[in-house]
């Protein structure tokens, strides 16, 4: 450590000595920190020479290299990043980044990279100070160097955490130098370049997160890199594959950008990528597929063109599939085709396989995530298809039990699409699920949860819609009788709610209207 005070002290009266004693300190102080670097940076933060490195690369071309590369091993450790930033060393190393020298560039990326690390007033900074278009143009003329590609991959991808900052990213052609790095590296099995082509893709789906930058780089499906997807889908590259996966998913978080897609054959593109991960596939593609498919999907307009491709019929061989995210995925987008859609909604309600497994799924005790897709979709065959053979199929399967299950979820909107849902089976095939009902206790459970006074108007509401139903039955309507309703729903009649209290006026007056009809006297 004497010798690290020496080179320290030396380099404090740096005006004083030759480019050759500046350049053996600053080689002396990287020799002590590869030595010892806890002790190298604890007398380095006390002995005041960050000034002194930011005088250096302002003053003196010849050693500023070096100080770059002390800088950026300094910047490795957390702490002392703070007194390079308060000596001004980031903006000092900018105009270093116009240099044609690759080891310069190379030095002061490093450095710049670890100090602004999540730090988004000095990036900010940075983008003012015009960073952004060097690291692009570096990109562009040394893309056959690896480490200065991936440096400048790394502080590319630090800026596009923050959305306003991935507009002028943007602006400034990021993604299409990151394009053709894609296109260079593809071939590649080095893991230095997979290291590249991993982190270029990691920030063209950063890039499409911003809402408006995602805008400029889909350009009506004219812009660069949804014009290389096709080919991303279509490759054998795991991370290219999921890259174009990933922003067809990002590009249709808008509705028009997804019926242009739809209209341009992506759709295909995607089941044939699916098809080819069926079997031990990589969950992440087969998860960002989905999610492309399911997004897509979401405008009416798109859900019969897709329909009519088969989307729902061929992503079912992912029916097999072990992996929770997986089927997660599958079945939020099953159900966003069929929403709306009463011919596709009854066909795959009568599907024996689809609809066995989705009961299979509705007892996933280990994926709540899954147990509550499957019960979700369940609910939508019935709603959507409004089919007695789809409540028939249901009911072999012994699926109706999961219905009034989710009719006490903790989540509203399940509970609202389980009591629909069966208010709508009671209705069109009642004597076919009655048996299950009683078995489920569905008439308990109604009561729970009309008597319950944190149950939220719209599920009193249902509730009681699936309760008229039920009525249809002599012995559902025998235990609604014996659990003595009608006075709960008495109560309801002075409810806050004003649909609550006409729901409840109907369902009493149509109960009383039953009892008459057959006499039976309640307690």
């Amino acid at each position: 450590m004497e010798s690290l005070n020496q080179h320290l002290e030396c380099l404090k009266i740096f005006g004083d000595e030759t480019e050759g004693q500046i350049l053996e300190s600053l080689n002396g102080i990287l020799l002590a920190l590869a030595k010892d670097k806890q002790r190298s940076s604890s007398l380095l933060t006390n002995s005041g020479i960050f000034p002194t490195l930011a005088q250096i690369l302002k003053g003196n071309p010849s050693c500023a290299v070096k100080a770059a590369q002390v800088i950026a091993e300094i910047a490795k450790n957390e702490e002392m990043k703070k007194p390079c930033i308060e000596a001004g060393l980031v903006l000092a190393l900018v105009p270093l980044l116009e240099s044609t020298d690759q080891e310069t560039l190379l030095h002061a990326g490093r450095a710049i990279g670890r100090i602004c690390y999540e730090n988004s007033d000095l990036q900010e900074q940075l983008v003012k100070a015009g960073v952004i278009t060097s690291l692009v143009r570096i990109l562009t003329d040394y893309p056959d160097s690896e480490p200065l590609v991936r440096v400048n991959l790394l502080a590319l991808c630090n800026l596009a955490s923050l959305d306003a900052l991935k507009v002028q990213m943007v602006e400034a052609g990021v993604h299409e130098a990151l394009s053709e790095i894609l296109l260079r590296l593809q071939g590649s099995s080095q893991a230095e370049d997979m290291c590249s082509v991993k982190a270029a893709s990691d920030l063209i789906v950063s890039l499409l997160l911003g809402d408006e930058s995602m805008q400029k780089m889909f350009a009506n499906g004219c812009g660069i890199i949804y014009q290389k997807v096709g080919t991303w889908l279509a490759s054998n590259h795991p991370q290219l594959q999921l890259t174009g996966a990933l922003a067809v998913a990002n590009f249709a978080r808008n509705d028009g950008n997804c019926v242009r897609m739809v209209q341009l054959g992506v759709v295909l593109q995607l089941l044939d990528l699916l098809e080819q991960h069926v079997e031990n596939g990589d969950v992440s593609v087969q998860h960002a597929a989905l999610s492309a498919l399911r997004n897509l999907a979401i405008p009416v307009a798109n859900k019969v063109q897709m329909l009519e491709e088969g989307v729902a019929e061929r992503i079912q061989m992912l029916l097999r599939s072990e992996m929770a995210p997986v089927q997660f995925k599958l079945l939020g987008t099953l159900r966003m085709l069929i929403d709306g859609q009463a011919d596709s909604a009854e066909m795959l309600g009568q599907d024996p396989l689809l609809i066995n497994r989705l009961v299979q799924w509705c007892d996933a005790q280990e994926h709540a995530g899954v147990r509550g897709e499957a019960n979700r979709l369940l609910a939508s065959l019935l709603r959507h298809s409004r089919s007695q053979e789809v409540v028939k199929a249901i009911q072999q399967a012994q699926g109706v039990k999961h219905l009034v299950s989710m009719t006490t979820s903790e989540h509203v909107i399940m509970q609202n699409e389980a009591l629909i849902a069966l208010a709508i089976a009671s209705a069109i095939n009642l004597e076919v699920i009655k048996d299950s009902l009683k078995e489920s206790r569905l008439v308990r459970s109604l009561h729970k949860l009309l008597q319950d006074e944190s149950t939220g108007p719209e599920v009193k509401y249902n509730s009681m819609g699936l309760l008229c139903s039920l009525l249809n039955s002599g012995d559902l309507k025998q235990e609604v009788e014996e659990d003595n309703i009608k006075e709960t729903l008495e109560k309801l009649c002075s409810h806050s709610n004003a649909n609550v209290v006409k729901q409840a006026v109907m369902t009493l007056q149509i109960l009383r209207d039953e009892s008459q009809n057959t006499g039976f006297v309640s307690p």
